[in-house]
């Protein structure tokens, strides 16, 4: 299914920045395929995208309402099915990235319908898959890793694709997240990949290549946190990547969602993540590091990256505030 542009993006009430990174990452990263953002009372965040409901959106030319927000479990509450409808009613096609599909839903799934209008559950791929064979693909390949979920990972390959495709590299983003799909307009959500074909899928999602083509491999997840640690090991496996840059968010107090789970340090990712990579790519290696620094200043951000950068040996940058230039330099291109 193609995702028409302009979109409205739809955060509901929700008030954790992190549960609206789907609306905020292609608000970000597309802004020019968005007309607007939508919120109900209770909502205390923002993309930054002028607010308008789904008549203005409609008037303006939106062709596709996007429900840009994620709550654990990925389900989609009945009180947000009424703004659905409305949408569809006004021409637009639906986008979700929640593991509950709108297709699923007999009287979304008949509106739409009789609308001639797209229910598009980037979640679920359609693809089949194949298990993974480890075997020797031609092609660069990199892969963010992070010592949480939720740290830019998915920001940190967009940022690195730019960078390399503005230096005359040639380099493609490689989606396995919702959010990561709806920005780059393919890929395959890895988590809900059965686990013997996560390596598989992504073996297929970024296969044999030109020599000097690097594919930015979007990572999830972490191999230190409990619920998610599978999908980023079959990660791993199945990208078989040349290089790995680690993500971490700074201020972290604990694992994401799990306050008695404490985070790793980074050092420890970088081994972990190396020892895992090995078994596909005995060559991986951790190139750098990415810090998500927003939780103080820039200029204490920077700071935090110059003290990492002597501490570890190895570039660390905010790659929003920072440029990525530092990350790719050691890579053989």
């Amino acid at each position: 299914m193609i995702i028409q542009a302009p979109y409205l993006v739809f955060l509901g009430d929700a008030t954790d920045k992190l549960s609206i990174k789907m609306a905020q990452g292609v608000a970000d990263w597309r802004t020019q395929h968005c007309v607007g953002e939508m919120s109900v009372s209770g909502c205390s965040v923002t993309t930054g995208l002028k607010q308008m409901d789904i008549t203005t959106a409609a008037s303006l030319g939106a062709k596709t309402f996007v429900l840009g927000f994620a709550n654990s479990g990925g389900y989609l509450e009945p009180k947000w099915l009424p703004y659905i409808r409305t949408a569809l009613r006004a021409g637009m096609d639906v986008v979700s990235g929640l593991h509950d599909r709108l297709i699923d839903i007999d009287d979304i799934r008949l509106l739409a319908t009789q609308l001639n209008k797209q229910l598009i559950d980037i979640r679920h791929p359609q693809a089949k898959f194949q298990t993974g064979t480890g075997v020797k693909r031609s092609g660069k390949r990199l892969l963010t890793v992070g010592t949480d979920c939720s740290v830019g990972k998915m920001y940190t390959s967009l940022a690195i694709e730019k960078h390399l495709q503005a230096s005359g590299v040639s380099a493609t983003i490689k989606a396995t997240g919702q959010c990561g799909i709806l920005i780059a307009g393919e890929g395959v959500a890895i988590d809900c990949v059965a686990s013997d074909f996560i390596s598989g899928a992504v073996e297929q999602l970024s296969p044999s290549t030109k020599a000097a083509h690097w594919d930015i491999i979007e990572g999830q997840g972490s191999l230190s946190h409990p619920a998610f640690a599978g999908v980023s090991l079959g990660l791993l496996h199945g990208a078989q990547p040349d290089a790995l840059i680690v993500c971490h968010a700074l201020g972290r107090s604990h694992m994401r969602g799990l306050p008695e789970q404490s985070l790793p340090t980074i050092q420890q990712t970088i081994a972990n993540n190396e020892q895992a990579a090995r078994l596909t790519n005995p060559n991986a290696t951790v190139i750098g590091v990415s810090v998500n620094t927003s939780s103080v200043s820039k200029e204490e951000g920077v700071a935090y990256c110059e003290r990492l950068t002597e501490a570890l040996g190895m570039p660390c940058v905010d790659p929003l505030r920072m440029s990525v230039g530092a990350l790719v330099a050691g890579l053989p291109l």
